[in-house]
């Protein structure tokens, strides 16, 4: 094994140029950059090895076969780095950094997910001291599991949620506390460090068909019903509050009874930033579960729709699955 990090660039803002149709991710734009970065830091940064997806993709057009792609170039080249870091879009950076916790069991090494608000080729990007903090905390070795690190921390890559769409502290982990804070020196916190027990693995594709559902007041239940039809394996509910829905409502709640009784896995989440799914704490929520739902506690929306997926991918049974949902496997359920 070398000391070298391997960088993966996958597409997003990170790497994008100005086009005739706006900003896009171009092939062969990005590295020249990182390697002045990494040429000019006086070896305070580790050597990289620089690989591109063909063709880099915005996140917004990223799916999970995407996932499983990235997951696969990493698990190839565990034994040859020392860690990783893997550049994406914002938009869907936290599905992508709760994916890879939940492909990529016990991989024991970093694994740093990063990006920018502002492409690295302008003057003032927030890219480059986003991609130097990814290197460090690669190279450290003492965060190592899947993280995501954006700004001024470093958050579990299954507990982070992005809350702005134009600041440059764009991510956070209200039900989870930084696994680093990053300022004069990165902090670690060694308290809540996850990283895996077993020989290191690869879940392989095909991930199972899942969607995901926010209630609201007015909510029809004929909604449900037409979703929860083939190909659908998994439905992440986000609920009110503790995890409630409308439980005067006989319609919706016998559809969340077929479409569990047809073997649809559904996950009851909560849409509030921080608190945590109480089952029993209500009625409304305790009808759910009757009606054969299933509690994701402390769950965010991204981790709950990426595990689900990906326990649905092993072919394992609608049993299985809901067991699993309800027990802490990477580090993204407080249980």
């Amino acid at each position: 094994m070398s000391d070298t990090v391997f960088v993966l660039h996958t597409g997003g803002t990170i790497g994008m140029v100005d086009t005739a149709h706006g900003s896009a991710p171009v092939a062969g734009a990005l590295a020249p950059y990182l390697d002045w970065i990494v040429e000019n830091s006086n070896g305070e940064l580790p050597p990289i090895e620089f690989l591109e997806l063909d063709p880099p993709i915005d996140s917004a057009n990223a799916t999970p076969e995407d996932w499983c792609a990235i997951a696969r170039v990493l698990h190839e080249r565990r034994d040859d780095h020392t860690g990783f870091v893997v550049l994406h879009g914002t938009d869907t950076m936290a599905y992508t950094s709760s994916a890879l916790s939940f492909l990529l069991p016990s991989f024991g090494k970093p694994v740093v997910v990063t990006g920018s608000q502002i492409p690295i080729s302008r003057t003032r990007s927030d890219g480059r001291q986003n991609f130097i903090g990814a290197l460090q905390v690669a190279a450290r070795g003492d965060i190592r599991e899947v993280s995501l690190l954006f700004g001024e921390v470093v958050l579990r890559g299954n507990r982070a949620t992005k809350i702005d769409a134009s600041g440059l502290d764009a991510f956070d982990s209200p039900r989870l506390a930084p696994l680093a804070d990053i300022g004069i020196d990165i902090v670690a916190n060694p308290s809540i460090a996850h990283a895996g027990q077993g020989e290191p693995g690869l879940v392989a594709g095909p991930l199972g068909k899942v969607a995901a559902m926010r209630l609201f007041p007015g909510f029809s239940a004929s909604i449900l019903a037409n979703l929860c039809q083939p190909p659908l394996q998994g439905l992440v509910l986000e609920a009110y509050g503790a995890g409630n829905g409308p439980a005067n409502d006989r319609d919706f709640l016998a559809a969340v009874e077929a479409a569990t009784a047809a073997g649809i896995v559904i996950v009851v989440v909560t849409q509030c930033v921080r608190g945590s799914v109480q089952p029993g704490a209500y009625a409304t929520g305790s009808a759910l579960l009757r009606a054969g739902a299933v509690p994701g506690y402390d769950l965010t929306s991204e981790a709950a729709l990426s595990k689900l997926a990906v326990l649905l991918g092993q072919g394992l049974d609608a049993a299985r699955v809901r067991e699993l949902m309800q027990h802490n496997i990477a580090g993204e359920l407080t249980r």
